[in-house]
């Protein structure tokens, strides 16, 4: 779709291992993505919030701050995996290609590709991640548990940045401006991180319980797969 697709493939198949390594690739994608790519608006506003959560890691105020960083690498994991499959043709989550496939849509704004990426991420990907995080921490994802309290600890940060993102980023794909109208308005309105970030977890508990059952465990995700994709093409309506 883009000249550049190779050179982005070879970077979304880095396998990170920490938080900085999850920074450098997405510093990378970043400076591969031209404006006129979608993906660089969600791989933008998946930075600030990598970002923001190694500097609250760092800053202390968690019990288990090694679990949150776990979980960092684990999720970031998911997004490069995803790219990666798409770039090469392989077979892709549905609600990433909705996104993957609508990259160089001028009709659409900014916005609407980072959220479509953070749907995607947050409602498909997250349960899998805490789960993927658990098994390697040698942990149980339970609610009210160490882990949940540090995990939820972080929203008001990542609501603070959605509710940013969605002023700094409110023009079409190429910088122009949206109309003062439009139904963009109410679906905005509709997206909570935290909302979406508390279904995730309990997706999570569900994945974890269906471990050992890997034929639920896979329908499981398809049926959020399908969920999450039908939210990601309801993001991605262009603006008249």
């Amino acid at each position: 779709m883009f000249p550049y697709d190779q050179t982005l493939l070879v970077t979304a198949q880095t396998t990170p291992n920490s938080v900085a390594d999850v920074l450098r690739t997405m510093q990378a994608i970043e400076a591969i993505c031209t404006d006129g790519d979608g993906l660089k608006w969600f791989n933008w506003l998946y930075l600030q919030v990598t970002q923001a959560v190694e500097t609250r890691i760092a800053a202390g105020g968690f019990a288990d701050p090694a679990w949150l960083a776990e979980l960092d690498v684990q999720f970031a994991r998911l997004y490069f995996g995803a790219l990666a499959s798409s770039l090469s043709s392989q077979p892709t989550p549905g609600c990433w290609q909705a996104l993957f496939q609508n990259r160089s849509q001028v009709q659409v704004a900014r916005i609407q590709f980072a959220l479509a990426g953070i749907n995607a991420h947050i409602n498909h990907d997250l349960p899998e991640a805490i789960v993927a995080t658990c098994v390697a921490t040698g942990t149980i994802p339970q609610h009210g548990g160490t882990q949940y309290n540090d995990y939820t600890g972080l929203n008001s940060t990542l609501d603070g940045l959605i509710q940013s993102a969605k002023q700094t980023l409110h023009v079409r794909l190429l910088g122009d401006p949206l109309p003062a109208v439009s139904h963009l308005e109410n679906t905005l309105a509709a997206w909570s991180v935290s909302a979406a970030r508390e279904s995730a977890w309990k997706n999570a508990e569900i994945l974890w319980r269906l471990r050992s059952e890997p034929a639920l465990f896979l329908a499981f995700m398809d049926s959020l797969d399908g969920l999450t994709t039908v939210a990601g093409k309801t993001l991605l309506v262009p603006v008249p």
